[in-house]
């Protein structure tokens, strides 16, 4: 049997999909196409320019339709989420704690770490948070860090739970960085936007229009001095964010709502095609309801996942990157022969290591 690989961080399979026969269960990348609007608006003569450190009017302005009460001063342009979530943090200097709900998505701690301040955590049950357990640990908290639909699980808060994580966090005076990158790819329901002058919404065009390497993300705030100290902390980082990818996603919000339906019921059938394979295998797992996830239980979890790379070509995630161990993440953003594929060669792989 091949050796058990050294797995530290999902470094080793970023970028590998597709090479060799792989089948990549790794990497959250949509394979679907952006929408031809999204090519529109390229004009390298005008891009090949510093643009504002704040983000383009035009693209802010965009998204101000789509937050009620907002104008284009409420948004920073980011170099994908992952930007927005490191300014946010960074911005508030070093000191103070934030409250993650556990399992989570696995750049969370290191982002709030290398802000100097420190990660606290309420573990989840069946894959939601647990409000009891948040009202005890919020109190001591400087923020909280939300994201649903959920990178790892899939899963979605319920409006009830995300309203009182709303009435709670105000009356305490905590910020919510509430990460809703996979807002438009809901199963269940519309998305519910969090409200309130201490809400922080970070978002991206990377899953809704499939943009991943464009990098382009943002942030939103009613708080003008959120907004301000970004924007000074990304004055002496990034700088501006690419000013191609403003034009692709400025382009790209033009695209016909049926656009995102036709996403939604791609994703649908994946999830009912992968959910339902993995538990004829034998494995215990959570239904996704958004995003393109499944993190089901699995046993000897870091030997499984090195044989099935190594002798079988199949790339997943260890669910102790996420804070979840014991478990192996599943991405299901690819075509549904990719999926049956990779199916049949994890079944194959469990004759060779006990997973369940």
């Amino acid at each position: 049997m091949s050796e058990i690989l050294k797995l530290n961080s999902p470094a080793v399979f970023i970028g590998k999909q597709g090479q060799d026969g792989v089948i990549s269960f790794g990497s959250g990348q949509p394979d679907l196409p952006p929408p031809p609007e999204a090519f529109a608006g390229i004009n390298l003569k005008r891009d090949l320019r510093y643009g504002l450190i704040q983000g383009e009017v035009a693209l802010r302005e965009a998204l101000s339709h789509e937050y009620p009460g907002s104008t284009a001063e409420n948004f920073v342009i980011t170099n994908g989420a992952s930007e927005a979530l490191d300014l946010i943090f960074r911005s508030w200097g070093k000191g103070g704690k934030v409250l993650l709900p556990r399992p989570y998505y696995y750049s969370y701690p290191p982002i709030i770490e290398m802000a100097g301040m420190v990660p606290v955590y309420t573990d989840m049950i069946e894959g939601r948070i647990d409000l009891e357990d948040f009202k005890k640990k919020v109190k001591e908290c400087k923020a909280v860090l939300i994201n649903s639909p959920s990178n790892p699980t899939g899963r979605v808060e319920s409006i009830e739970t995300l309203k009182e994580i709303e009435r709670i966090t105000q009356e305490l005076g905590i910020y919510v960085v509430s990460d809703e990158v996979y807002k438009d790819l809901i199963y269940e329901r519309e998305n519910y936007h969090i409200k309130g002058d201490h809400v922080i919404t970070v978002n991206s065009f990377s899953k809704t229009y499939c943009m991943c390497g464009v990098r382009v993300g943002y942030l939103w705030s009613s708080d003008k001095t959120v907004v301000e100290n970004v924007c000074e902390e990304k004055t002496h980082t990034s700088m501006n964010t690419n000013l191609v990818g403003q034009d692709m996603a400025l382009h790209a919000m033009k695209a016909p709502k049926e656009y995102i339906k036709k996403q939604q019921l791609i994703w649908r059938e994946r999830r009912d095609f992968i959910y339902q394979g993995l538990l004829s295998l034998g494995f215990e797992l959570w239904r996704p309801e958004g995003a393109f996830y499944v993190l089901p239980k699995c046993h000897n979890a870091r030997k499984f996942l090195s044989v099935l790379f190594q002798d079988y070509k199949v790339i997943a995630y260890l669910g102790e990157w996420f804070g979840a161990p014991d478990r192996l993440r599943f991405s299901y953003a690819l075509d549904v022969k990719q999926i049956e594929e990779g199916l049949n060669r994890i079944r194959d792989a469990m004759k060779k290591v006990s997973v369940l």
